[in-house]
């Protein structure tokens, strides 16, 4: 898979500022349409999801009864259960990752995962239109590995994960930049999914890429041409969610030096990776003398792939890369 390029270029808008040091390392994002949902990478030995209203004020905080290694993203699942990844390991040192299943009380499932090929860091989870886990990995060389359950999750024993496809993100298109196509172009910091399931988000530190999944198969949609969604400007952007109208909102960090972070939006992001629906034909009229007649002449079809943004540039340190190792443990 290769990220195209062109020349028009999406409105990325700033919604609002997020100040409260209590997300100072947000890196998980998610939302019911009226109310955001985030996940700070050091959670103080908690695991702790911060309600936001749409001027980024934290309003409440749902702390949940569990002591997470190093939770990377969020994802939202139509019954309100708020699924945290805590899949994050720089030092490939955890026999196990997890996910918790936080409802709306604070109320936590554990569930605990093994890779079948050895050990991953991940920073990216979405949710299927049937509800099951897809873990994304964050890989500096090579493509992006994307996992779920080979069975049921269980609370109890670690449920197997399989490998179900690669993601493999190129920018050679890119026009100029340092960074062109270079690591902090092509891993994987983050992911969410539209609230209809039909399109999917993989965010890295310099753009989104958005997945048309128009059959539900996630995988199989994840090693198809996506459509890049360039976000320049983020120091460390690992934030990404669906707005349920289709809006994509990203986020940062606030980085080394940094006080604060902004949410930024793309409306109608979903919509623009959707193909449109293919052109219905109709039988060939016939002639006076019982003949075929010739079909009219149309112009070819045009790509059923939309391509959004142009070249995207961010001035991101590599050092951003290699995040501190958590030492608490799932």
């Amino acid at each position: 898979m290769t990220a195209g390029s062109a020349s028009a270029e999406p409105a990325v808008a700033d919604v609002c500022a997020v100040t409260d040091p209590r997300l100072e390392e947000l890196s998980g994002l998610a939302s019911d349409g009226g109310q955001w949902f985030a996940v700070n990478d050091s959670d103080n030995g908690r695991l702790q999801v911060q309600v936001l209203d749409r001027s980024c004020a934290i309003t409440r905080t749902i702390t949940a009864p569990t002591n997470p290694f190093d939770v990377e993203d969020l994802a939202l699942a139509p019954d309100g259960t708020l699924w945290a990844a805590d899949t994050g390991d720089n030092g490939k040192s955890r026999e196990t990752v997890a996910l918790h299943a936080v409802s709306p009380d604070g109320s936590t499932r554990l569930h605990r995962l093994t890779y079948p090929d050895g050990k991953h860091d991940a920073e990216a989870l979405l949710l299927d239109g049937s509800g099951i886990p897809h873990i994304v990995t964050k890989e500096t060389i090579g493509s992006a590995l994307v996992y779920r359950p080979a069975s049921g999750l269980s609370e109890g024993a670690p449920t197997p994960l399989e490998q179900v496809a690669r993601v493999s993100i190129s920018t050679t298109d890119t026009a100029g930049g340092p960074f062109q196509n270079s690591v902090v172009t092509r891993v994987v910091t983050g992911g969410a999914m539209s609230r209809d399931g039909r399109v999917a988000a993989l965010r890295t530190y310099t753009d989104a890429y958005l997945f048309p999944v128009p059959d539900g198969d996630l995988a199989k949609a994840l090693e198809s041409d996506p459509v890049r969604v360039p976000l320049a400007g983020e120091p460390q952007g690992e934030a990404i969610a669906f707005d349920p109208d289709g809006t994509l909102l990203s986020a940062s960090e606030f980085g080394s030096a940094g006080a604060s972070s902004t949410v930024r939006a793309v409306a109608g992001a979903a919509a623009s990776a959707v193909p449109p629906a293919p052109t219905t034909t109709t039988d060939a009229p016939v002639t006076d003398d019982g003949t075929t007649a010739a079909p009219p002449a149309t112009d070819p079809p045009s790509s059923p792939w939309p391509v959004v943004g142009g070249g995207a540039v961010a001035l991101v340190l590599v050092g951003a890369l290699v995040r501190r190792s958590r030492r608490r443990r799932a």
